[in-house]
């Protein structure tokens, strides 16, 4: 009777375990059948976008002297006479992303500024002529106005404020001349000031990703799992720590677009100061050093290194050495913060500071300027 017993149990065993691999058969062949039977979520997205990306051709004229003149021997000099100068035409190229039904193209300031000609393939293949409408060198952005009659799509544009670190990012562009290529990756980070980068004359906040970003992807769209338009493509870091790309995030992108539609350029609030970062680390071992000119304030703020003559912050009476703690109210800890806070600032319109100078803190009162060079 035991023996009975004993071997019934086996029996219920061998009959749970057969039943628990014909379940997890049944679940592998559901999942094989739904990742052969459909597209994954990177081919949906692209495929949202991908008529909506264009390459961009251009050509400017140069002028270049047919030799260089410190190369050449005197007596070959003499025997060629004065070399004239001869027109060459430079070819560019790179990528964009139609955002509109106006047939609005936009793409990077350094794909399309100082060019003569413009010309937009679709992605059908379709070419047509584009109309440069403004370009920010500030913010690397630019919009291009193409016939709306040659093209059926545009891309749906997301919101960049939602990103975080770890989500999917598809580059979409023509790198190296290689159209509709997609590329995946992950956000690596977010708010990577491009000045950290070595462009001191840009005013960015990047999104960082590992998403291959070639040359020629410069313009073409950056997009999430959804298929909308998260950023424009713009950098890639070459060389060592190669792997790294950058794009700007469609928000500012947005901003800008309308700002060229409407006036055709974008205007910059501009102080005219140099800052460093401060902090009282720093403070303190400046301050033991016994050659040091003044004693700087032991806390974090916006040190101004040098003022630009003749700009609003000469006119205000800002100085070397003077510490911004704080814009509009607001508390300043480095440099990015304040410029940050003069990006929003009104051209024209009362912007106070309030400046730690000589151990006092004071109100200053400073009208902003449009940033000159730029028109």
């Amino acid at each position: 009777m035991k023996f009975l017993k004993i071997k019934f149990t086996n029996l219920i065993q061998i009959f749970i375990i057969c039943f628990c691999l014909i379940n997890l058969s049944q679940k592998g062949e559901v999942l094989a059948i739904t990742s052969s039977g459909s597209n994954n979520f990177v081919s949906s997205a692209v495929k949202n976008v991908a008529s909506s990306v264009v390459k961009i051709d251009t050509e400017r004229l140069v002028e270049r002297q047919q030799f260089d003149p410190t190369l050449l021997d005197p007596l070959l000099r003499d025997l060629l006479g004065e070399q004239g100068i001869s027109p060459e035409r430079e070819r560019g190229q790179g990528s964009g992303v139609i955002i509109n039904k106006d047939g609005m193209v936009l793409t990077n300031a350094h794909v399309v500024e100082r060019v003569d000609d413009v010309s937009v393939t679709l992605a059908d293949g379709t070419i047509c002529d584009g109309q440069v409408l403004g370009t920010d060198a500030v913010t690397d952005l630019a919009l291009v106005k193409i016939d709306e009659s040659t093209y059926s799509s545009f891309a749906p544009l997301g919101n960049s404020e939602d990103l975080e670190v770890g989500d999917w990012a598809i580059a979409l562009g023509t790198p190296y001349g290689l159209e509709k290529t997609v590329t995946l990756g992950i956000i690596s980070s977010l708010h990577r000031d491009i000045n950290s980068l070595g462009f001191s004359d840009k005013r960015l906040d990047l999104i960082q990703t590992d998403a291959a970003i070639n040359p020629g992807n410069s313009g073409g769209p950056l997009i999430n799992s959804n298929g909308e338009v998260i950023g424009i493509n713009t950098l890639v870091r070459s060389g060592p720590g190669a792997g790294l790309g950058f794009a700007i995030p469609i928000n500012l992108a947005k901003n800008v677009s309308d700002q060229l539609l409407k006036n055709g350029q974008v205007i910059h609030p501009y102080l005219g100061v140099q800052l460093i970062s401060l902090n009282p680390r720093i403070a303190k071992e400046y301050n033991k050093d016994p050659n040091s000119l003044v004693q700087l304030p032991e806390r974090n703020g916006a040190l101004i290194q040098s003022v630009i003559p003749n700009s609003p912050a000469e006119k205000a009476g800002l100085r070397r050495g003077d510490l911004v703690i704080a814009a509009e109210n607001v508390s300043i800890e480095e440099p990015k913060a304040l410029l940050d806070e003069v990006e929003k600032a009104q051209i024209g319109k009362v912007f106070l500071l309030n400046v730690l100078r000589d151990k006092k803190e004071i109100q200053i009162n400073i009208k902003p300027e449009p940033l000159p060079g730029l028109t």
